[in-house]
């Protein structure tokens, strides 16, 4: 019975020593690796513009409209992603936007594309939509589809690369943590058909991706899911940090 005792606690501890030694950057690189191999080479001057609804808008100050700017780049994942990209590149003269816009869907976007980001033209652009194209769908009142979110999608991409040959996209994987204030089992499996078009779209496009649902997913080994989001649907701090290194993985100096 001793022995046995024994044998279970070792077999215990080195598995949690197992885990331990995994650190968490290492597992958001291995869970961003783990769709594609596909990367965005900075170069001097790149014009880096963050586009998407209210988990990259996160506070930032919409009257300002200088790069770099810390209130005009919101207080989570783009602000973090920013200081990263300034320090680490310091020498390249990036110059970083933030306009994103709290409750947008992808009509939304495309509604003020034009001013939010043709004019400011960006050499790097990066998109993370999709949340509340189905989110509003369960009490907000939009009527939209997965098909509606498709289209509007590479509609919004065929104008983009139109207007500015040459740009270099990078599409974020929408995603929720279930068990959470606002994400629940009515999220699926209708949920997960907009986190696959997104992937399937970055694929037609060539485009790379950042697979935040499986960052998420693995980041659920070390905290639960109230620890890295809010609410499911927006980052905490912590899960803020966790995009940013997600975000980071898809860039190559």
């Amino acid at each position: 019975m001793t022995n046995n005792n024994s044998r279970r606690n070792f077999i215990r501890t080195t598995a949690v020593s197992a885990a331990a030694a995994i650190s968490i950057p290492q597992i958001v690189s291995a869970s961003a690796n783990s769709y594609s191999s596909k990367r965005v080479q900075l170069k001097d001057n790149d014009v880096i513009l963050f586009q998407g609804d209210s988990i990259t808008d996160w506070g930032r100050d919409h009257n300002k409209t200088t790069p770099n700017d810390n209130s005009a780049l919101g207080n989570s994942y783009v602000l973090l992603t920013a200081a990263e990209l300034l320090e680490k590149y310091a020498p390249k003269n990036l110059q970083i936007y933030n306009k994103g816009v709290g409750g947008n869907k992808v009509y939304q976007l495309a509604d003020r594309w034009d001013t939010d980001t043709l004019a400011l033209k960006p050499t790097v652009l990066s998109i993370h939509i999709g949340v509340n194209d189905f989110w509003h769908t369960l009490g907000g009142g939009y009527t939209g589809t997965i098909e509606t979110y498709i289209t509007d999608y590479k509609k919004l991409l065929d104008r983009t690369k139109a207007a500015l040959p040459g740009i270099k996209i990078i599409i974020g994987e929408p995603f929720a943590m279930i068990g959470t204030k606002s994400v629940d089992g009515k999220w699926y499996p209708t949920f997960d058909l907009f986190r696959k078009a997104a992937r399937d779209i970055a694929a037609e496009y060539d485009l790379p991706f950042i697979p935040y649902q499986t960052i998420f997913n693995n980041a659920l080994k070390f905290a639960p899911a109230t620890y890295w989001t809010l609410d499911g649907v927006h980052p905490s701090l912590a899960g803020a940090k966790l995009m940013a290194q997600g975000w980071m993985e898809v860039i190559k100096g």
